[in-house]
């Protein structure tokens, strides 16, 4: 089975469990801190992934690290994991559990990216401008990041897709142009 069937269906079912409980936004976040974890801590990483580490010691690293900072519903979901030998999906695992619920209540995450920091106001534009556009749903999640490289201007994304009016992607369109000679007549 694929990795990201098997992301899908262990979000799902705890999705679905964590609503049937009504602990869907703290379980949320304990999925948020734990991809932070698992993706921020190489370490941590590789134990998920050995072999060589026996489900009880892996169970009790957990226990160790989490308890008493997730719910009592998440530890004993990653005790599952462990059992069964998903362990090692569980990056994965977490970031689909946060598509999933950002997607049901109807979050669009959306990058932007500039050479220089944004301003509050700037940002608070930007929203209003993608609200109104309708191409995004009702309430928007902005990650803001810097890249001096696009010298100027802005690089949008969300959904898969992707508006690039940024200088650096203008001065390469040009200097495409001018390589392939579409501004020479020929006669």
């Amino acid at each position: 089975m694929s990795i990201i069937r098997i992301a899908t269906r262990y979000a799902k079912s705890l999705m679905d469990l964590s609503i049937e409980q009504g602990k869907l936004e703290q379980i949320s976040a304990d999925m948020r801190m734990l991809h932070e974890a698992v993706t921020g801590s190489r370490e941590f990483h590789n134990m998920l992934k050995s072999p060589i580490i026996h489900a009880d010691k892996k169970n009790a690293v957990m226990a160790a690290l989490f308890k008493g900072k997730v719910d009592a519903l998440t530890i004993a979901y990653l005790e599952l994991l462990v059992n069964k030998g998903r362990e090692p999906y569980l990056p994965e695992i977490t970031a689909e559990f946060v598509r999933q619920h950002k997607a049901m209540q109807h979050i669009t995450t959306v990058t932007v990216t500039t050479a220089v920091e944004m301003s509050d106001s700037v940002l608070a534009e930007l929203k209003e401008q993608l609200l109104a556009s309708g191409a995004t749903t009702e309430k928007l999640d902005v990650v803001t990041k810097v890249d001096p490289e696009l010298i100027g201007g802005f690089v949008l994304e969300f959904d898969q897709k992707r508006y690039d009016a940024s200088v650096a992607n203008k001065l390469d369109v040009l200097r495409n142009n001018f390589t392939k000679n579409f501004y020479i007549k020929e006669f």
